[in-house]
């Protein structure tokens, strides 16, 4: 077991699901079995709160990039893991993210469509055209919160799930996301990079009813929305 482990931040959790806030800097799952991942505090979570002395079975639905923070839709059953995963497959949940990025966006809302091309090597995406092999299609529409002709703060419905989309989207048009150094921005950021998770909408894979969750931003945020 790893000492220290970060507490969970659970925004909702039945017999079937787990929803949590991951916090900036903590990935979420894949690690060398030394290291945190939010995968692994919420088992722990769940062998505690629980008393289970086995093997905690989670499957992790909607994942973030270790720099982000947001919403996180675990399954706690096979079943309901299936079922969330047929969801996203078939677009019917609602993924929506809150961004800082640097400069003014024009317009003000909008939609923005691109290909993109996974680069292993270094880890990253790129914007690529629609014949380049092993491109895939990817599309988000935003709307403005907040600008000052420096920073804008937006609020972007994610209509594909591809890696790395509204960072390397936005950069792409000049507008990194704050602290992303990674995608050319050159402004520092609290922790992490300046995106958040904001809204998670899907059906119960069990009771068929409609889950929203809502996910706080992190204290990161609060001198750039003066709050």
């Amino acid at each position: 077991m790893i000492e220290g482990l970060p507490p969970l931040h659970v925004l909702y959790e039945d017999n079937h699901l787990l929803v949590v806030n991951k916090p900036v800097l903590l990935p979420t799952m894949g690690v060398a079995a030394d290291r945190p991942s939010l995968v692994t505090v919420a088992k722990e979570y769940i062998r505690k709160k629980f008393h289970k002395p086995g093997n905690v079975y989670l499957g992790v639905v909607s994942r973030l990039d270790a720099p982000v923070s947001g919403v996180v839709l675990i399954a706690r059953t096979s079943k309901a893991a299936a079922r969330l995963a047929d969801q996203f497959r078939r677009r019917r949940v609602e993924k929506t993210y809150w961004a800082l990025v640097d400069g003014r966006v024009t317009p003000p809302a909008g939609a923005l469509e691109d290909y993109v091309r996974k680069d292993e090597r270094h880890r990253r995406m790129h914007i690529c055209g629609e014949s380049v092999e092993a491109s895939q299609w990817c599309r988000l529409t935003y709307r403005t919160l907040r600008s000052d002709g420096r920073t804008a703060w937006l609020e972007t419905l994610l209509e594909t799930g591809r890696k790395h989309q509204i960072r390397v989207q936005w950069a792409h048009r000049g507008h990194p996301v704050l602290g992303d150094r990674k995608y050319g921005s050159n402004r520092k950021f609290p922790a992490g990079i300046a995106l958040h998770a904001r809204r998670l909408a899907f059906e119960h894979p069990v009771r068929k009813t409609r889950i929203d969750i809502l996910a706080p931003l992190p204290q990161s945020w609060d001198e750039f929305l003066g709050t």
